[in-house]
């Protein structure tokens, strides 16, 4: 098995250059399936999906009462129960009933008897679940800050007041368009009529993909390109589509486990389909991150450490080019550009990044705070200033003691004594115009 793998790893990662156009395609599409499929058996993804399985079943109703509440004051609160249908039809006969149990529990739920705390607690409920999801997509795309969170609420609430007046509109325009009488008239005459119906069989995977590919370039706190995120979106829907044809055939056929779990069989087929419905989003997330950051599909997902050096040279370049963009006019560049301009893996990036901005020397900015700018002004930030930080980065000097020790810590401070005497009175703003100039 290790040798076949080996081989695999060989003949995935070799040169380029020797193959033709097509063995470079299927290289390239076997790369990321093996990705793909090393980063599910890794567990963490499959870990996440079975943690959203819990928050989803904690804000399930929450989320639906608020959507209730939502088209109820737009007159179509009907729409509701077809929508929940249409996601549990895999769960096979019982999917009616489990649905009918869910739209009873939501239209008991009296939210004007909750009170402030009982209203408080319904909402975070509900955002828990967006939160929940976007910190899984900023895992997936290597992003260790989180939205700030005045604007993850502010974005929370929007999603769980205007989503459902969006998918109510999508359905109520598609509706109006099968009902109209020229669009019925056209549909009579052939081969028009065929085709009509091959694009009706083919709405709800035309609508799945594209809440999929809303969702990933919406959510992650990085700037993900459409392209990216419509690939991630039409492999995610048509898997999504697919596995629940072949679930819905397995509950019918599973006469075992009723016999087994009775009464319970149907509570257990909901948290399998739950899991698998999450593990289908976030590969389609992991898709959407390889194909805006292909450098990344590696035959290995963990990066090394970095070396001190490393940590020097991203920490001082980080902020050459971030002041280098400043001092020119320009927007702020992204950790994904960063990485990509420097050519590091993006965990190394997010590292330095962590240091220089919990020391004020950047700053987020942008309408998704992405965008990274000097945090001071350039004349007053000395170069020897940013090489210690950079060589000190988050970890943890040794407690020194011993004469040893000493000396070892004295021949360091010798070195950076050296340093800052070489460097001394050089400001990142002259460093940058000297490099400029050497240009």
């Amino acid at each position: 098995m290790n040798n076949w793998l080996q081989h695999l790893h060989q003949r995935l990662w070799q040169e380029d250059g020797a193959l033709g156009r097509s063995e470079r395609a299927l290289v390239r599409t076997g790369r990321y399936v093996f990705a793909l499929c090393r980063d599910l058996f890794e567990g963490q993804i499959s870990m996440r999906a079975m943690s959203l399985v819990y928050t989803t079943l904690l804000s399930l109703v929450p989320i639906l009462a608020l959507a209730f509440s939502v088209l109820k004051a737009l007159g179509v609160h009907n729409t509701l129960e077809p929508l929940l249908a249409q996601f549990l039809s895999p769960l096979g006969s019982q999917a009616d009933q489990i649905t009918q149990n869910i739209i009873g529990f939501v239209d008991r739920m009296k939210v004007g008897v909750l009170g402030s705390v009982g209203i408080s607690l319904l909402l975070y409920s509900a955002v828990s679940l967006i939160q929940k999801v976007e910190a899984s997509f900023n895992f997936i795309w290597r992003i260790a800050r989180p939205r700030p969170l005045s604007q993850r609420v502010s974005e929370y609430i929007s999603v769980l007041m205007i989503g459902p007046v969006l998918v109510f509109s999508a359905i109520g325009l598609t509706a109006s368009v099968t009902s109209n009488s020229i669009v019925a008239r056209i549909t009579a005459i052939e081969p028009f009529g065929l085709l009509f119906i091959g694009l009706t069989k083919l709405l709800p995977y035309v609508l799945i993909v594209a809440a999929f590919s809303f969702l990933y370039s919406f959510v992650p706190n990085t700037r993900v390109r459409w392209q990216a995120a419509a690939g991630g979106g039409l492999f995610a829907g048509l898997l999504w589509q697919t596995c629940s044809v072949l679930f819905a055939s397995f509950v019918a056929g599973a006469t075992n486990y009723n016999a087994i779990y009775s009464g319970f069989a149907i509570f257990i087929f909901l948290l399998i389909w739950l899991h698998l419905g999450w593990l289908i989003l976030l590969m389609g997330c992991q898709l959407a991150y390889y194909l805006q950051n292909p450098a990344q599909v590696a035959p290995h997902r963990i990066a090394p450490a970095l070396s001190g050096r490393g940590a020097e040279y991203l920490g001082l370049m980080i902020m050459v080019l971030c002041g280098r963009r400043f001092l020119s006019g320009e927007e702020g560049l992204t950790q994904e550009q960063l990485a990509r301009e420097l050519h590091a893996l993006p965990e190394h990036v997010a590292q330095s990044v962590e240091v220089l901005l919990r020391d004020g020397l950047l700053i987020e900015a942008g309408r998704k705070r992405t965008q990274l700018l000097p945090g001071m002004d350039l004349d007053s930030m000395a170069l020897t200033r940013l090489w210690r930080l950079a060589r000190a980065g988050n970890s943890l000097m040794p407690r020194i003691d011993g004469p040893a020790a000493q000396q070892v810590a004295a021949l360091l401070d010798e070195a950076e004594a050296r340093f800052e005497k070489a460097h001394q009175g050089l400001s990142l703003r002259q460093f940058i115009l000297e490099l400029d100039q050497r240009a």
